[in-house]
């Protein structure tokens, strides 16, 4: 389906292109949310007319993106989870998670659309990812994930955590195993009557 954007969309195109894009995303997400119109003639002169205030609406946008970019580089996205001897999580962080994060600690609201983590955090640790605050304004940050206060100031302060492993009781015979198995053969044999 060909459309004209009405905003610049990363990956897409600019304020006044006419793209190509699949039906469904065209029907289901640009439509919809008014980022693109139906490609007429009557949609381009209709657009040529809005095109001046578009431009203005998504400048004004991208100054409003750039006024919180100090507020999300210095928030501190610690997240405490509990986790299994191994660092891995009991579920995980997603970007919808961090975009509530950005809203309780430095009172930037996002949509979880615009945290781009790639794939859900599944471990303990230190992650980078990107905030898209607008297509133009990408903040990097840090997440922190640990169990505890204490391990998170550790992360912070750059140490490498370490989780133990089960450690094997080295008083434990090893051969009892085998010996158990022979007596059980012993008493099978004892058990089966012998027919002459």
């Amino acid at each position: 389906m060909k459309v004209i954007l009405t905003e610049k969309i990363t990956k897409l195109g600019n304020i006044g292109d006419t793209v190509e894009v699949k039906t469904g995303f065209a029907r289901n997400y640009l439509l919809p949310l008014g980022k693109a119109m139906r490609w007429s003639r009557e949609n381009v002169a209709l657009f040529e007319a809005k095109k001046a205030e578009l431009q203005a609406r998504q400048e004004a946008a991208r100054k409003s993106a750039e006024s919180n970019v100090d507020a999300v580089k210095n928030a501190k996205l610690y997240m405490i989870r509990q986790a299994g001897d191994t660092g891995q999580l009991y579920g995980s962080v997603s970007t919808r998670d961090v975009a509530r994060m950005l809203k309780e600690v430095a009172n930037v609201a996002v949509e979880s659309a615009q945290v781009l983590l790639g794939a859900p955090i599944k471990s303990v640790g230190v992650f980078d990812t990107k905030i898209a605050l607008h297509p133009d304004v990408i903040v990097p940050v840090k997440i922190y994930v640990a169990q505890t206060q204490d391990e998170i100031d550790a992360l912070v302060a750059g140490k490498v955590l370490t989780f133990g492993t089960k450690k094997v009781d080295e008083e434990e015979p090893v051969a009892e195993a085998p010996v158990a198995e022979t007596e059980k053969s012993e008493e099978k044999s004892e058990e089966k009557p012998v027919e002459e």
